[in-house]
């Protein structure tokens, strides 16, 4: 990855960005975001030279945001701006209500509403925010880059990521027949991407089971086919609607890597083998597919390269955790590489985005490994099934599986004496109507203080504009006294008594200066 004489003549006068993302999807837009929420200057150079699919809208784009995603966008006000999920937000709202009604699932089997015992995730409020929601790709898209846009993000459609060169200082980009300059490069480009390749990142992981379809069609004789999802002998099928087709074909992902055209009779046939019917297809609409090849980058750093997203992981879309995993790389990595930015960062925080991020993308690709290995059409599998089925219909069984499919058991270890200490914070409500969420907008770190302690607001102070004190009656509190909450709204230190100033000055020098 050399520039030429030619390229660098040609980029001593342009702008140096502070960073240039890959990738305008969901995740480098709010990447960008974080980082011109902190006065960063942004790039983002994207492929496609408009944002609009049919893979992005309903039904194909349909995505569930976990607990941790949705606190995110609720922590930037950017909740309120998905309009879907006011119309989505239950998933499951044809299903049999009541305490059978379906929460969600794991490998297709359900877990029901009667059996989650919330009480057993003692640190969430009831001020807290929905565990789950419903949007679209397209929907998610549009308001990201509206934000980013409104915040001075440059996005430059049309324009992929070819090359790139980096140095001590900074990194020249090649994209098109253009070059620009950053100090920072971030692949958000997505599972091919171009910035994990050219960045010499190794991604090493497992390769498929099965090759997957997402299919548009219209059915002659829909009456052979059963709605919802449906586990055959050979494979799944799952009929969302009419007409709207996913199925699983476990055939090593063979159809999926031989590049081979996707066709109407491709479809047919493997409609008719898994579901073991003469169905007949009379039109393709969309199609499309996929795999469960689970890889992961063994680093999410070289110099002055990142990745963040599918870039960084891949995995099966089973669950739906892909989009959430890859947020969540954005809300870590936005303030930390905006702190080193502006050299606001204490020594080693960069690398705590590796630290903290790539043990949960490892999770959740073993969560996605385990769905397939309960899936496979073989007898060993349909045992495990039904053990799985059997235990998630039990109190501790299904409030296990809602936690992990929710994200709501999320969390860093972090060095700290306190449980909370690495999970997200309680929705507390300071005021009425009021809660600390509504006051992390501007993403700075908080010092929360619950009892009005002089020391601590004069300790706040010593950090300048990193750090914000706020102080208030709780309504619960919870038997802590204060908290000290990252900018991404990880606490990062609590008391549940009088302040050891020791221990608040330690967590405080490991993430502000």
């Amino acid at each position: 990855m050399k520039a030429t004489s030619g390229d660098k003549a040609a980029v001593q006068n342009q702008i140096i960005y502070d960073v240039i993302i890959s990738g305008a999807g969901p995740v480098g837009l709010f990447l960008a975001c974080e980082l011109a929420l902190a006065k960063c200057s942004v790039l983002i150079l994207e492929k496609a030279a408009h944002p609009h699919s049919p893979l992005k809208q309903l039904p194909f784009g349909i995505r569930g945001l976990s607990a941790p995603s949705i606190e995110a966008f609720y922590r930037r006000g950017l909740l309120n701006e998905l309009e879907i999920p006011k119309r989505l937000k239950n998933p499951h709202a044809n299903a049999v209500q009541g305490p059978r009604r379906q929460a969600g699932h794991f490998a297709g089997i359900p877990f029901h509403d009667g059996n989650i015992d919330t009480s057993q995730w003692q640190y969430r409020l009831p001020g807290s925010t929905d565990t789950s929601l419903i949007t679209t790709m397209e929907e998610l898209e549009t308001v990201l880059a509206r934000r980013a846009e409104a915040m001075g993000v440059i996005i430059r459609r049309g324009l992929p990521v070819t090359d790139f060169h980096q140095t001590a200082e900074g990194v020249t980009v090649l994209a098109g027949e253009q070059t620009f300059q950053s100090k920072w490069l971030v692949g958000c480009d997505g599972s091919r991407s171009i910035i994990r390749k050219a960045g010499g990142f190794e991604f090493a992981g497992t390769e498929p089971e099965f090759t997957g379809y997402s299919t548009h069609v219209d059915i002659a004789d829909p009456e052979k086919l059963r709605p919802g999802r449906n586990m055959t002998s050979t494979g799944m099928y799952l009929q969302s609607q009419p007409g709207y087709l996913l199925m699983q074909d476990f055939d090593g992902g063979a159809f999926h890597h031989s590049a081979k055209i996707l066709t109407l009779e491709h479809v047919q046939a493997v409609l008719r083998r898994i579901s073991n019917t003469n169905v007949t297809i009379s039109a393709l609409h969309t199609a499309t597919t996929w795999t469960d090849r689970a890889r992961q980058a063994t680093t999410y750093r070289n110099g002055r390269i990142l990745l963040a997203g599918d870039a960084a992981h891949i995995h099966s879309p089973l669950g739906g955790q892909g989009l959430n995993l890859g947020l969540g790389d954005a809300m870590n990595l936005g303030w930390k590489l905006a702190a080193a930015i502006r050299e606001k960062a204490p020594e080693g925080l960069l690398d705590t985005y590796y630290i903290e991020r790539h043990p949960i993308g490892a999770q959740v690709l073993d969560w996605s490994r385990a769905q397939v290995a309960i899936m496979k059409p073989e007898p060993a599998a349909r045992a495990l099934n039904a053990i799985i089925r059997d235990l998630m219909d039990t109190q501790d069984g299904a409030t296990y599986f809602a936690g992990r499919v929710w994200g709501v058991c999320m969390h860093y270890h972090l060095n700290g004496n306190h449980p909370l200490a690495g999970y997200s914070v309680p929705n507390f409500e300071i005021a009425a109507g009021v809660n600390i969420g509504e006051l992390m907008h501007e993403g700075q770190g908080i010092l929360l203080d619950f009892d009005g302690n002089a020391a601590l607001k004069t300790f706040a102070g010593e950090y300048d504009s990193q750090l914000k004190y706020i102080s208030g009656q709780i309504k619960d509190q919870l038997n802590i006294s204060a908290v000290l909450i990252r900018p991404d709204g990880i606490i990062a230190w609590a008391s549940d008594k009088e302040p050891d100033y020791s221990e608040l000055q330690n967590a405080a020098n490991h993430w502000f200066v």
